[in-house]
C-alpha cells in the first residue's frame, strides 16, 4: 500500500515509521526544508513542497496513492490536503490530523476526510477509558456514515452479564467488533457469553450510543425465588 503523509513533523515520521515496518511504502511531503530529516526516516521517499499546491501533489503522484494522511499542525492545511486528496486525485482514504478539538466539526466528508484523528479528544477518551466502568467512552469518530469508535466497560451489576451476544437486541447501526477481557481479545461470536468487566468495542452511529449506553448500563433486577425454593409457611400443614 502506498501511503503519502504531508506533514513531517514529529507526529508524520512517527507515522511513516510505523508505517514503513508494516511493508507499506511511504512518501513524506513538508513545504520547510527544516522538516526534510532524510537519516530520520531512510526508507521513506522525501518531497519538498507545498502539500497545498496542485502541483506539488501532481509531482507526489497522488493518485497512485492509496491513503492520504494530513498529518501537519495547522488545521487549515490539513483540511485543504484531504479536500484536494479526495476530490482531485480520488484517494480511497484519508485520514487527518484535528489539533483544536474546537475545529473537529470540520473534518467530515464534506472535506473529504473518511477519519479524524483529534490528539487531545483521543488522550481525553483513553484517560476516561482507563477509569471508567458503565460509561460509554467515544475513542474514534468515523466521518463516513456518522459513525463513532466506543467503547464500554460491562459493569457486575449490568443485566446482560452472563448473556450470549446473539441473544442482546443491539440497537439499529450498532456492531459489536471487539471484546477485551483481561490479556485477550476475542472475535464476538454470537455463543460468546459476556462477563462482567468485559472491555466492549463497539462501531456505533452517533445517534445510537445513548441508547447504548442504557442497554449495557441497565440493572440487574433482584432475583426472585426459584420454584419450589420458597420458604414454607409455618402456619401451613
Amino acid at each position: 500500500m502506498r501511503v503519502a503523509i504531508a506533514g513531517a513533523g514529529a507526529v508524520g515520521r512517527s507515522i511513516a515509521g510505523e508505517l514503513l515496518e508494516n511493508g507499506h511504502e511511504v512518501l513524506l511531503i513538508d513545504k520547510a526544508p527544516g522538516a526534510i530529516a532524510v537519516e530520520q526516516v531512510p526508507q521513506a521517499e522525501w518531497l519538498l513542497a507545498d502539500a497545498c499546491e496542485i502541483t506539488s501533489l501532481d509531482e507526489a503522484a497522488l493518485q497512485r496513492c492509496h491513503v492520504v494522511i494530513a498529518a501537519t499542525g495547522d488545521d487549515k492545511v490539513n483540511l485543504v490536503v484531504s479536500l484536494l486528496g479526495k476530490t482531485e486525485y480520488a484517494v480511497p482514504r484519508v485520514v487527518a490530523r484535528v489539533n483544536n478539538p474546537r475545529n473537529e466539526w470540520l473534518f467530515n466528508e464534506s472535506w473529504g476526510v473518511d477519519v479524524a484523528v483529534s490528539t487531545p479528544r483521543l488522550m481525553s477518551a483513553l484517560v476516561e477509558e482507563a477509569v471508567s466502568v458503565g460509561d460509554l467512552v467515544r475513542l474514534l469518530r468515523f466521518s463516513q456514515g456518522d459513525a463513532n469508535l466506543v467503547e464500554l466497560t460491562l459493569p457486575p451489576e449490568s443485566a446482560l452479564a452472563g448473556t450470549r451476544v446473539g441473544e442482546v437486541e443491539w440497537p439499529e447501526d450498532t456492531a459489536l467488533v471487539t471484546v477485551i477481557r483481561g490479556s485477550r481479545v476475542l472475535t464476538p461470536g454470537p455463543q460468546e457469553a459476556l462477563e462482567a468487566g468485559d472491555e466492549l468495542l463497539f462501531v456505533a452511529a452517533q445517534a445510537r450510543e445513548q441508547q447504548l449506553e442504557e442497554l449495557l448500563s441497565v440493572r440487574r433486577e433482584a432475583e426472585e425465588p426459584r420454584p419450589g425454593t420458597e420458604e414454607e409457611d409455618p402456619g401451613k400443614g
